[in-house]
């Protein structure tokens, strides 16, 4: 159990990481396209969303295979 817990965290930590760099890098185009996104539809958002978690998921297979 601790160390799913400690896996979990350590996924955390990293997407935090990762999600930071375009803010930070530069911070106007993040905010173009949090604009854009706020403009989409549901239906986009919700593609986007299951296309992330699909990705997310292949890759945690492919790494932990």
């Amino acid at each position: 159990m601790q160390e799913l817990l400690q896996s979990l965290l350590v996924g955390v930590s990293l997407l935090l990481i990762v999600e930071g760099f375009l803010p930070f890098l530069v911070p106007n185009v993040w905010r173009e396209i949090m604009v854009k996104a706020i403009a989409s539809s549901d239906l986009n958002l919700r593609i986007l969303g299951a296309v992330s978690m699909f990705l997310g998921l292949m890759l945690l297979l492919l790494t932990r295979s």
